[in-house]
């Protein structure tokens, strides 16, 4: 006997689905936003793997605050870059990193720059933050994005993995051009890379004050560098 066709659903079932998934969608607006972007480069399957574990502390930084929305944003291979919605759920963000695999391919910085001030002219963000270990762009190309980000109140926080000069002097560069901050790591320091994570979630939630409040050394170096 054929299989009768499923019951339409009524207008005002239609409705109240509508009216959900608009309500979801104005929730996550609400949330103060964090762009999380990472190079997903071949040299970097190290620490990608410690934080697709890491970024849970953005999260826990400011549970007892308010809830953050995070956008995962990573480049690698060839041209490949990728963007997901805005999440608010910790264990989600880490479930998504933990399916990439890094692949070799030229760094995409402008290209995550650009990508960056689209979403804050739609909505804003509180700050992007960047973990990566190379720069194979122009210098100057990067400088102009980070101040357009800057003019834009797109504070970039660099973290940079490693000590190369010519990448420490472009992403200290970049983050004074968007009034934002740089710190390094390296594959041996995951708490450093935690304790950065969590400062910027606390300013994002908070502000500056929040910062102030947490006297954390990671909180320090940031204000340092932060204009009042």
């Amino acid at each position: 006997m054929a299989k009768l066709p499923s019951r339409r659903s009524s207008s005002a079932e239609i409705d109240r689905f509508l009216h959900k998934s608009k309500a979801i969608t104005q929730f996550v607006e609400k949330q103060p936003r964090l762009m999380f972007a990472v190079d997903a480069t071949a040299s970097r399957q190290p620490t990608w793997d410690n934080a697709s574990y890491l970024q849970q502390e953005m999260f826990r930084a400011t549970n007892k605050v308010t809830e953050l929305a995070v956008q995962l944003c990573y480049y690698r291979g060839f041209h490949e870059f990728y963007t997901s919605r805005w999440l608010t759920d910790s264990k989600q963000l880490a479930q998504l990193m933990g399916q990439v695999q890094c692949e070799g391919g030229h760094t995409q910085i402008a290209r995550l720059l650009r990508h960056a001030q689209g979403e804050q002219r739609k909505t804003s963000v509180k700050a992007l933050v960047f973990i990566g270990d190379a720069v194979e762009e122009s210098a100057d190309t990067l400088c102009q994005l980070a101040g357009q980000c800057g003019m834009l109140q797109l504070p970039l926080f660099l973290f940079q993995e490693g000590h190369g000069s010519g990448v420490e002097k472009t992403f200290r560069a970049m983050a004074k051009l968007s009034s934002g901050a740089y710190a390094h790591f390296d594959s041996h320091s995951a708490s450093t890379l935690e304790a950065l994570l969590g400062a910027v979630a606390r300013y994002v939630a908070g502000g500056r004050t929040a910062l102030e409040d947490s006297g954390s050394d990671s909180a320090k170096l940031l204000l340092q560098q932060l204009k009042p």
